[in-house]
Order: structure tokens, then sequence, then C-alpha cells
């Protein structure tokens, strides 16, 4: 069966079969139970994603056929009922129910009701974890917010992360001086350019084993730095 399965427990025939219709043109998969007890057998035997659910059914009504589902699952429910006092839209509601929809309905609005409910609760994408950050030996976890050098940690500020993090994530990339400074620093305070030579000369002593001659920070005469090897680079100047 579909992952996108809505069951309709509706005793009216013609009813239940327009939403199965309409909801089958939207490339749902549509079961249809008329009595409580189908519709407990249906719902545990198809697991779908959505429920619309007559609170009048024969047999098991809606009101404990909600209250059994919501021992068990969290499925989105959609009541629907011929009556209209506020006292059961709220009764259904506190029960579990998502929505509450009063006969006569439009069929169309129904399925678009499904539909945002679907997106509401439909689970969030994971983020992607981001990759370790490597260049020889030296390498950077975004995660855990570390740096190793030779597999040695490394005590760096914070923000002689936030500029080597920078470097290793555009690595052959050539900053200027106030590409960098933005990184360093937010909002509106006044920095002059020249200050990130002394944060990348004590990120060098940090990560170089030769900081006169870096192997992973090379100056870029009159313009800023690149993390790498690059041939245009002047060494630590």
């Amino acid at each position: 069966m579909s992952k996108k399965t809505v069951l309709i427990a509706e005793d009216d025939d013609t009813t239940a079969s327009l939403i199965a219709a309409y909801l089958e043109r939207d490339n749902f998969a549509a079961v249809i139970a008329a009595d409580g007890e189908a519709a407990l057998r249906e719902f545990q035997t198809h697991a779908p994603l959505l429920v619309i659910l007559d609170i009048m059914l024969p047999g098991i009504d809606g009101w404990d056929i909600c209250r059994t589902i919501r021992k068990s699952s969290d499925v989105p429910i959609i009541m629907l009922t011929a009556r209209i006092e506020e006292i059961d839209r709220v009764a259904g509601l506190a029960m579990g129910a998502d929505d509450y929809v009063v006969k006569p309905f439009s069929i169309r609005e129904l399925v678009e009701r499904v539909k945002a409910i679907l997106r509401r609760t439909r689970p969030a994408s994971p983020l992607p974890v981001p990759e370790v950050l490597s260049c020889g030996t030296l390498k950077l976890d975004p995660v855990r917010r570390t740096v190793t050098l030779d597999g040695e940690p490394l005590s760096l500020t914070a923000l002689e992360y936030s500029l080597l993090n920078t470097f290793m994530a555009a690595p052959g990339r050539a900053f200027s001086r106030a590409e960098l400074l933005d990184t360093c620093y937010q909002g509106d305070i006044e920095v002059v350019d020249r200050v990130i030579d002394v944060h990348i000369s004590k990120l060098r002593q940090k990560i170089e084993k030769t900081p006169s001659a870096p192997r992973y920070i090379h100056t870029i005469r009159g313009f800023g730095y690149r993390f790498g090897d690059g041939s245009d680079v002047e060494g630590a100047g």
C-alpha cells in the first residue's frame, strides 16, 4: 500500500466514494471503512498517513475510535460530523483530533485540509552533517568544533576557529582582508583591515610547523590570504 494512504471511516457510501475519488486524483491511496470495527481493522492493516473519521459510525463510534488510535499513534485525524455544537468540536480536538469538519462540506476543501495537515506534520528533513575538513594532517570537525594537527588537538580562540573554518571550507580561494574581517567581526564595529594580519599571525603560530614558511595559510601581496598551495603566493609576508 502507498505511503500516502488515507483511511476514510464513513458509513455513507456516496460521501466516502467522493472523498476517495478526490484523494486519488491528488495521488493518495484511499481505504474505506463503513463501520467502527472495520475502521480499526483497516487502521491496523494499512497504517495510514491520515484518518478521516465520521463521528456517527455504526458499531464503535468515532469518539471511541479516536481514543483507541491515540493510545498508540499520533497519526493526523480529521473528524466529520453533522453536529455543529461548539462543545463537540472542543471535545473532538481535546481527545486528539487535528481538525473538525461539519457536514455538509466541500470535498475539495476537505482534501486541501488533508494536504495542509500533512504539510504541517511531515517530519523535517534531517540537516546534512557537515564533513570533517582536512588538509594533510590538519583537520577541522565542524560538528564538534575541534581542530587537530598530526592527531593532536589544537586550542584555538573562537575567532581563530572561525578564520580557519572559512579557509578550509574554500581551499584555494583568495580572501581579501575585508572579507576575512567580516568573518571575524559582526555589526558596525570599526576595525582596520590590517588587524587581520595579527590574527593570521597567531593562527599560523598554532597550525604551521614553520610559521615563517607557511604550508597552509599563504599571503597574497596587497590583497589578502589563501589557504593551501598556490603558485602566486608570497610566503609569510
